[in-house]
């Protein structure tokens, strides 16, 4: 349960703190007072998106804190599954500046928006007016049977399979669609790939068929260069060779006498040796060399080849083209196995569609035993709640296809009349009767969603007199952990409210009003006495004149 609250530059609040207690409270206040911004306030906590226009005028920042009593609710496994320091006292708050930056913290541990959020959805059950119209949403209707049909393992594990059924089903439609697409471009692609195979690629090849053509382009020239080189290497007495042979005998001849000669003489034979062994290379390599315009034609006619298909592929190697027969090869493949892989996949489908029918039996079962008990529950509750020929009716009916929560259309019938014709409560429950179905509906679920904390944000619209005191005894009543009292103490119940019956019922009474200063006006709230218990609810039922007769029945009301 939340057990203080603390706001800081929100709106018209400077500052407020204020503590709550376990049980049925109750908030008070004229219109406009700052009721709603309150709960403005409280809803940025739980994870709401930040307005920077909700900061107060002339000051850099707005900060929301709240303290909440975990002792009865188990939330250790939240805490410890996202890595967060676990106190029974836990500590929310968040901080929007004016810049539009926002940041959030659980136990002072900085923590993503989201994170915030999950907490506080489960911390706090915080029902405004706008939430009435979720009685025409089919969403809902189904979330209230589910939760009283206790099948929440047996649905998750429905909507996992369920989720493996879609992504089946998309692997099946991809596997017929590339089928067909392929089977369309079947000739063109063997097409290709009957040419690339045709000229044999080898990798690298394209770079020494250049090089050849090269040589055999410039053959002549070629063998005309080693020819000369040849020459003057090891072509007559002036040759190089044969200088450098003579050289050598001559140092040779005077090693003795002088020891310089001799390591001279050396390096000459050292010279002569890689000289003679550059001239049989060279020689070789002319001999190789010649003009052969056959050849010639063969590599141009190659290249042109390799060329043309790389022009015809927008690819600039031969490596490339490779690649690209390669695929071809698995395109066929693909097509030829095709068929047997959709016949695979469509028999996986059907396998996990079946599954997801006996699932979604067993859910359907379940919420149609459900929604026996809400009809019995819904007509127990509203009877008192000045409805005495109400009939409330779950109708659940087949859809034509499964979606993610089975295969039930749930619509809540509703007739307050006698002799009425049951129809979708949206259309036909007023405010006043919707507020009640809503009450009568949260009080179900109270104990079964173990809330905390629940929040009535004037559920109360549209009723009076003995009807609301009929629902401030339900308010009551859930905070007790209802009549029976098997979860007693373990719901706290704030109603925000302008009815004086509802008021009354409160163990505890705040009053929120409004201030003014100097150079603004501020909200605050407090904690009512007795005393002024009894004038706050003298005035709600008088007006701002009080009278003794409102006095008498204000302490009437809170049974002094």
């Amino acid at each position: 349960m939340i057990r203080s609250l603390h706001i800081q530059n929100y709106a018209l609040f400077e500052q407020l703190d204020i503590l709550f207690e376990p049980g049925f409270s109750v908030i008070t206040g004229e219109t406009g007072a700052g009721k709603s911004i309150m709960l403005g306030a409280l809803a940025l906590l739980l994870g709401q998106r930040a307005d920077t226009k909700a900061i107060r005028q002339g000051t850099t920042k707005c900060v929301i804190e709240a303290h909440f009593d975990l002792s009865c609710t188990p939330f250790i496994f939240f805490f410890q599954q996202n890595g967060l320091d676990y106190d029974e006292d836990c500590i929310l708050r968040r901080e929007v500046y004016a810049s539009g930056k926002s940041r959030s913290f659980i136990n002072d541990t900085p923590v993503q928006l989201s994170l915030m959020k999950a907490l506080g959805d489960k911390l706090i059950d915080i029902h405004s007016q706008h939430q009435n119209l979720m009685l025409d949403n089919e969403g809902f209707q189904l979330d209230v049977i589910d939760i009283l049909a206790h099948h929440n393992d047996i649905l998750q594990d429905y909507k996992q399979l369920y989720r493996s059924w879609i992504d089946a089903k998309k692997a099946l439609q991809k596997l017929q669609d590339d089928a067909e697409h392929n089977k369309a471009d079947e000739d063109y692609i063997r097409f290709q790939l009957n040419q690339l195979q045709e000229a044999q690629l080898q990798t690298d090849e394209q770079e020494a068929l250049e090089q050849e053509e090269e040589v055999l382009n410039h053959a002549e020239d070629i063998k005309s260069a080693l020819f000369q080189s040849l020459q003057m290497l090891d072509g007559d007495e002036h040759s190089l060779l044969h200088v450098i042979k003579e050289c050598h005998s001559s140092l040779q001849s005077i090693s003795n006498v002088y020891a310089a000669a001799g390591e001279l003489a050396d390096r000459l034979d050292s010279s002569f040796i890689e000289l003679k062994d550059i001239v049989e290379e060279i020689s070789s390599k002319e001999d190789e060399v010649e003009f052969n315009p056959q050849r010639l034609d063969e590599v141009i006619e190659r290249l042109n080849t390799i060329y043309a298909l790389e022009k015809k592929h927008h690819v600039d190697t031969v490596s490339d083209l490779l690649a690209i027969q390669a695929s071809f090869e698995q395109r066929l493949k693909s097509i030829s196995s095709s068929d047997e892989l959709i016949a695979e996949m469509t028999v996986k489908c059907d396998h996990l569609y079946q599954e997801l029918l006996k699932i979604a039996g067993k859910l359907t079962k379940n919420r149609c035993d459900a929604a026996k008990q809400v009809e019995q529950c819904m007509e127990k509750n509203l009877v008192p709640l000045g409805m005495p020929h109400i009939r409330f009716k779950v109708a659940i009916e087949p859809r034509k296809e499964l979606d993610e929560n089975g295969m039930d259309s749930v619509r809540f019938l509703f007739s307050a009349n006698k002799n009425g014709t049951l129809q979708d409560i949206a259309n036909v429950a007023s405010g006043g009767e919707i507020s009640r179905v809503m009450l009568s509906l949260k009080a179900m679920l109270a104990g079964e969603s173990r809330f905390p904390t629940i929040i009535f944000d004037e559920i109360d619209t549209g009723v009076s007199g003995e009807i609301a005191a009929r629902m401030a005894t339900m308010m009551y009543d859930m905070s007790m952990g209802g009549r029976d009292n098997e979860l007693q103490g373990s719901i706290q119940v704030i109603s925000i409210t302008h009815l004086p019956q509802i008021a009354a019922k409160g163990s505890v009474h705040y009053k929120v009003y409004k201030k003014d200063k100097e150079h603004e006006t501020v909200s605050q709230i407090r904690r009512l006495t007795f005393d002024e218990r009894v004038k706050e609810i003298a005035c709600m039922l008088s007006g701002e004149k009080l009278t003794e007769a409102a006095l008498q029945n204000a302490k009437e009301l809170l049974k002094v």
